[in-house]
């Protein structure tokens, strides 16, 4: 490949047991990892105690391995690597990219004209905080620009972060570091050369772009795979109660069909280890569908 090591990741955040959904990222993003030669790292993304399930980290990686799907390098916790991530934070507030905010979510919703539109960051405390108030949160203060990037599934995306997001949060009201940032820092740290994951974190690219340049780290190759829902065309989720995985070579064989690499029939009650050797062999990106969203129940 040209001096070129491929370095992928599978992320899950530890809120319940590993589902349809997070199957299909972890197949996808372990089969284009092998295919092209690579290695497939395994991040537990634990920065949110509050909505984190007990044990369900451990339901995760033995699920993981159940179908198969065996990382390459030590298992990396985002709750052992707080240092790096404020280390982080320290050099943005230096350089000035971010600046403390004392707005609630409340006060940013009702700044909002239009009902049914996202709220977006106002600048309330861009220039310094308001009379009387005190820092709920630390804000990415973003330029004015369109970011554009060329994803290997959905094609070319563009977002005008400042109109679309606005000044993000980088570190939260309760002391937590925010996904975006930690993110960003964790995948420069371990080499992620590609990421291959949901297509519901598309929209975070660019704020990941705009981070990986204030940082001065590499930007990696995105592909984003469409989401799979539910009948009510809800994502799978443990909010939405999606089911955890139990029939492991059903599940995987079920994950590369929804991939668009339905495997013979004949091989339907193979092991997972047989059936991701065939995936890995007739792997082709190209076969997979660029809908953001596909019902699978």
């Amino acid at each position: 490949m040209n001096g070129w090591l491929y370095r992928g990741r599978f992320a899950p955040s530890p809120t319940g047991s590993l589902h349809f959904g997070s199957l299909v990222a972890a197949v996808g993003s372990y089969v284009d990892a092998h295919a092209h030669g690579g290695s497939w790292l395994l991040r537990i993304e634990d920065l949110d105690p509050p909505r984190e399930t007990p044990g369900a980290a451990d339901d995760i990686l033995h699920a993981l391995e159940s179908c198969g799907l065996l990382w390459d390098e030590t298992v990396v916790y985002q709750s052992q690597r707080l240092e790096a991530y404020h280390a982080a934070l320290g050099q943005l507030l230096l350089d000035g990219h971010v600046f403390p905010c004392a707005c609630t979510r409340k006060e940013i919703a009702d700044s909002v004209l239009e009902p049914d539109k996202t709220p977006v960051y106002p600048g309330t405390c861009r220039d310094g905080l308001p009379p009387g108030r005190t820092t709920r949160a630390y804000r990415l203060r973003i330029s004015d620009e369109t970011f554009v990037f060329d994803d290997r599934i959905q094609g070319r995306v563009r977002q005008e972060l400042a109109k679309d997001v606005g000044d993000f949060i980088v570190q939260r009201g309760d002391g937590c570091i925010a996904y975006q940032l930690a993110v960003v820092v964790d995948d420069a740290w371990q080499g992620v050369t590609d990421i291959v994951r949901g297509a519901d974190l598309l929209d975070s690219t660019p704020r990941q772009l705009y981070l990986q340049r204030l940082l001065n780290v590499p930007t990696p190759r995105y592909a984003h795979l469409p989401l799979a829902l539910n009948g009510q065309r809800e994502k799978l989720s443990k909010q939405t109660l999606a089911p955890p995985i139990t029939a492991y070579k059903e599940a995987v064989y079920e994950a590369l069909t929804f991939l668009g690499h339905q495997p013979p029939i004949s091989m339907r009650g193979a092991a997972p280890a047989e059936l991701l050797a065939w995936a890995i062999a007739n792997w082709d990106p190209a076969q997979i569908g660029k809908e953001h969203e596909v019902a699978v129940l």
